[in-house]
């Protein structure tokens, strides 16, 4: 049994981080609402709403472990649906310049491969499962709706067909795409303007889905990174129906063509010949999809000093993040997690909302730190991405190249780096004294 702590709570979106908030609060309010501006589907198809749920993306380790917690048995639940299961450092071929492919190794963990569609419609479905929580969508949240306080009493929206209607809340959790709701209320109440800071990378990438024949291969997806000054990247991963899907991403450039013989031929183009190797052979399917990324934004909530009680912004609403790492999702779902943390510390107190707010975007910022530090060092390698640079950028990328050399050799070393990449473990732990010095080491021997 877990103690309740309120009647109502209200999340604003069905995307990955409102699914993961639903989670966290079923146990700790009597009901839970989820609101959400698409029309959700009655299975794993695209929604209209996320154009980039047509791209490829990945829950990492990290995220995998979060929703498991949240959702005890998931991982069961894509094995029983065609996702594909990777074992870090024996599945995942990456190839980077000096290294190709970086060294195949047991590296513990786990993670599955499938589509965007597909995640949202598995985690959906254990949503609805819950008794006290309901999805309603092609419902439009129009503001957020203060208390005498000062407070978030609840929410204006409007349902498709309808006429506006406000629902009271003891806790509003904004996992909308880009805060809107809460940056006009802290606007509207007096607050100080929300410092953001934001990396311009400029990023376009597009993504195709092909069959996908048995070979005998030694891996089951593959990562090419290019030598500068190259930018294209290119991504292919093993998704349900025995499909492939390949993206390939460049910055600074030109929109790349969406037709289907283009993308073939830009593949071709790569650093290696392993993607377009593997699908020259295969059939493309249905579309191929573009999309732009102009600019990471993290959202510096922690720097006000204080939040609105009855308020947590979660997922995109704090941190939208350069998609070509693949932390978007896991940080969402790591999110939901730190909430149910906190609720169930809170669970005991008199007043559990009292701080929540506060408590929570300070909680997160260990997770957006790691993530942000790990994109923000190789983003501003290029010369033209926009936004302040650190001062030792220099030093940082000296440092990350020696730290690869190192894992190379060291499967211990590379068993830490790989666990930093899925999230499973802070940016701290690659600073550990002795690694520092083994990584300076190598740094001058270079």
């Amino acid at each position: 049994m877990t103690a309740m702590i309120g009647r109502q709570a209200v999340v604003i979106g069905a995307g990955i981080g409102g699914l993961a908030a639903a989670a966290a609060l079923a146990g700790h309010f009597e009901a839970v609402t989820v609101l959400e501006r698409d029309r959700l589907p009655v299975d794993s198809e695209p929604r209209p709403g996320a154009p980039q749920s047509n791209q490829l993306h990945a829950l990492l380790g990290g995220g995998l472990q979060a929703f498991c917690e949240l959702l005890p048995g998931f991982d069961d639940d894509l094995a029983r649906t065609g996702a594909t299961l990777f074992r870090m450092g024996l599945d995942d071929r990456l190839e980077l310049p000096g290294f190709d492919p970086f060294p195949v190794r047991e590296l513990g963990p786990r993670f599955y491969s499938l589509s965007r569609p597909l995640l949202e419609f598995l985690i959906r479905r254990r949503i609805a499962r819950l008794g006290n929580v309901a999805l309603r969508d092609q419902c439009r949240v129009l503001g957020l709706v203060p208390g005498p306080d000062g407070s978030v009493a609840g929410l204006r929206c409007v349902q498709a067909g309808g006429g506006d209607e406000v629902l009271a809340a003891d806790l509003v959790v904004d996992a909308s795409g880009r805060g809107a709701p809460t940056l006009a209320f802290l606007q509207a109440t007096g607050w100080p303007a929300v410092e953001k800071t934001a990396i311009g990378v400029d990023i376009h990438y597009v993504t195709a889905t092909f069959t996908r024949t048995e070979a005998d291969r030694d891996w089951k997806g593959v990562v090419t990174f290019p030598e500068a000054p190259d930018t294209k990247a290119g991504y292919l991963t093993p998704i349900e129906g025995n499909r492939w899907m390949a993206l390939i991403s460049e910055r600074h450039g030109e929109v790349p063509s969406a037709e289907p013989g283009a993308f073939l031929a830009l593949a071709r183009r790569l650093r290696t010949s392993t993607i377009y190797d593997t699908l020259k052979a295969e059939r493309p399917l249905g579309k191929v999809h573009r999309f732009a990324f102009p600019e990471s934004v993290w959202t510096r909530y922690e720097r006000l000093g204080g939040f609105p009680r009855g308020l947590v912004p979660i997922g995109d609403a704090v941190g939208r993040f350069n998609p070509v790492y693949g932390q978007g999702m896991t940080l969402a779902a790591q999110g939901g997690l730190t909430l149910l943390t906190l609720l169930r510390a809170k669970a005991g107190q008199q007043d559990p909302l009292d701080g929540l707010g506060r408590a929570f975007v300070l909680a997160l910022q260990p997770l957006i730190e790691t993530a942000w530090s790990a994109a923000a060092v190789p983003d501003f390698a290029h010369p033209l991405t926009r936004g302040e640079r650190p001062a030792d950028l220099e030093r940082s990328l000296h440092f990350t190249g020696a730290l690869f050399r190192l894992a190379a050799r060291d499967p211990e070393v590379h068993r830490l780096m790989v666990t930093v990449r899925h999230l499973l473990a802070p940016a701290s732990a690659l600073r550990d004294p002795e690694l520092v010095r083994r990584i300076e080491a190598e740094m001058a021997a270079a």
